[in-house]
């Protein structure tokens, strides 16, 4: 390790030298109270931004280990520093003058869900924190004045105020982590409750547009109905009273514009946990619990869709059934049958954005049509049944039919955004009427497990993998990087040797860094051959125990790209994984 000292008569050397002279710079610099580390310098002050990383001891830090003693806690610890450190390097942003991306200082810029992010890591040791700079150049002639600049003054001023526990306003880390506490303790209590969801009593549901996720201003607090709320005792906030979803099947109606989807995507988002301030800190919803639409066009690889679509005309095998092109049915039904593999225990539906022949067929249709002319089994047939024998519970938003009502265990009405229980009067009004015939359909049979999503290696990705076994040095060692080549866009689809993989129709993928990880993850299951020795549920598990042995950075190759990445759940690697045109 060199020092602080080194750096700068280093930098002061090769000023206005050409801008390659910049990858002198690279190693761990001792900055006294914490270490630098220029991990990767950019070839040129208009390429991607040089990494960096800063390292400091939890002695030097000082901040009590009972912030991030727990799993829950130290995601959120983590989630609060990089939050503080983005706030501090904007202040500094493009400060340093130059071409291209010079005097860029740049770091995760988190929404309101806390996740668990690359770009702060507390381990044993102490903290790290990952960003990105870009070292000022005139034109293409290095400006190291300005490098120093960022180095020397911008960055200490970052670390002093956000990595020294002294430095934070009193009590601030401390209410981070007892938010964290209260949220895995509802958590805890959804699965002895037996609950899908809570939705705690005040909280504010509606964001300010559909592209934005800041609350909704001057908007109606929500407020449970008396017979479906539970108050719980939280370890730091007290009593919490709010609305208890249980398993089973509930059922969200009510007029256009009242609040239906609100209500759904504030379940769906409950999925993470939320800052405080975002009115969905106690919106908590079971983790596993899944979004499921209609995808035209998608991609369907040896999915078992015979529970919902059977008998084809043209006599295709549905228990293992693929499609380059699934019509808006068949891509529903085997979103739901990849949803049972990867795990979920609850399925979110939108009836808006949903296949109608999907969901539910009525009286006259069923008298046009018999039933030995329609392959497919509505899901309305099989809902009771994924609950009953799988365990499955379904939330379901209906606007247009009432079929849905006969097999709802909760009926929630939206009313100008206040929850009305109207379970026992629409039961009542269903009780003397003649409930609707339901077809006859096959017998509910659950998937077998052990499906394979093969994938066939190119002659050039056969090279790569010779190439690798042969030793030939990758970037990190100054060599050609050989690995299969990743291209993100967005938060909404992925490319991955030249194969896609559209995902902006996963909408429980808030963050776009959770798409790169899913980008390195594909990179990574192709690159070992995953898919062609493992089956699709082998993979992820393999992928989750790499992942909790060494992080985002097991998948990704090397430490620097590993940077500006976000741990997706389960759900979506295998939503991204079953969506590959591989």
């Amino acid at each position: 390790m060199k020092s602080s000292n080194e750096l700068k008569r280093l930098l002061e050397s090769i000023d206005r030298k050409s801008y390659p002279a910049y990858k002198s710079a690279q190693g761990i610099y001792d900055f006294g109270d914490y270490q630098l580390c220029i991990d990767h310098v950019q070839g040129d002050p208009f390429a991607s931004p040089s990494k960096l990383s800063i390292f400091i001891t939890h002695q030097k830090a000082g901040y009590p280990k009972t912030l991030f003693d727990a799993p829950h806690k130290k995601r959120a610890f983590e989630d609060d520093l990089v939050r503080r450190f983005y706030k501090e390097t904007a202040r500094y942003n493009f400060k340093a003058k130059g071409s291209g991306k010079s005097g860029l200082i740049s770091i995760s810029c988190p929404g309101p869900e806390i996740l668990e992010r690359t770009a702060c890591e507390c381990c044993s040791d102490g903290i790290w924190i990952r960003l990105e700079a870009g070292f000022p150049a005139n034109g293409r002639t290095i400006n190291s004045g300005e490098l120093i600049r960022i180095l020397f003054d911008f960055l200490p001023q970052c670390v002093k105020q956000v990595l020294f526990y002294k430095n934070r306003p009193v009590h601030e880390p401390e209410a981070v982590a007892e938010l964290a506490e209260d949220q895995y303790f509802i958590r805890q209590e959804l699965k002895r409750l037996e609950l899908v969801s809570f939705v705690a009593d005040g909280a504010i549901l509606p964001r300010e547009s559909g592209i934005s996720s800041r609350p909704m201003k001057n908007s109606t607090p929500f407020s449970s109905p008396e017979s479906m709320r539970i108050t719980l005792t939280l370890p730091h906030h007290g009593n919490c009273s709010g609305m208890a979803v249980r398993r089973g099947i509930t059922l969200i109606v009510g007029g256009g514009y009242h609040g239906k989807s609100t209500l759904l995507k504030a379940l769906e988002a409950g999925v993470y946990d939320h800052i405080a301030g975002d009115g969905r800190e106690f919106v908590i919803t079971d983790d596993t619990a899944l979004k499921l639409r209609a995808e035209d066009g998608r991609s369907i690889r040896n999915v078992d869709i015979s529970m919902f679509i059977n008998d084809l005309p043209n006599k295709k095998d549905t228990r293992c059934f693929s499609t380059e092109d699934a019509s808006g049915s068949t891509s529903q039904a085997a979103a739901v049958i990849e949803g049972i593999e990867s795990g979920s225990r609850v399925f979110l539906i939108d009836e808006d954005t949903s296949a109608t022949n999907f969901m539910v067929r009525d009286d006259l249709m069923q008298r046009v049509i018999n039933r030995s002319q329609e392959p497919i089994t509505p899901f309305t047939n099989r809902a009771e049944d994924l609950f009953h024998k799988a365990g499955i519970s379904t939330v379901l938003v209906a606007g247009s039919s009432g079929a849905y009502f006969y097999i709802a265990d909760t009926i929630i009405q939206m009313d100008s955004y206040v929850p009305l229980d109207i379970t026992k009067k629409v039961k009542e009004i269903c009780a003397g009427d003649n409930r609707p015939s339901i077809e006859p359909a096959p017998g509910f049979t659950l998937p077998k497990a052990g499906r394979k999503f093969q994938i066939k290696a190119e002659k050039d990705h056969r090279k790569q993998d010779m190439n690798v076994k042969e030793g030939r040095r990758g970037r990190e060692q100054g060599g050609r990087d050989d690995r299969i080549k990743v291209k993100v866009y967005g938060k909404d689809s992925i490319e991955v040797g030249r194969r896609p993989s559209e995902l902006r129709f996963v909408e429980q993928l808030i963050d776009s860094e959770q798409t790169q990880a899913l980008a390195q993850i594909l990179r990574f299951c192709m690159e070992k051959r995953l898919l062609e020795r493992y089956t699709v549920a082998e993979t992820v598990a393999y992928i989750q125990k790499e992942t909790a042995k060494g992080g985002l950075t097991a998948v990704s190759g090397y430490s620097y790209a590993a940077m500006g990445l976000c741990m997706p759940r389960p759900q979506e690697i295998f939503a991204c994984i079953n969506r590959f045109r591989g």
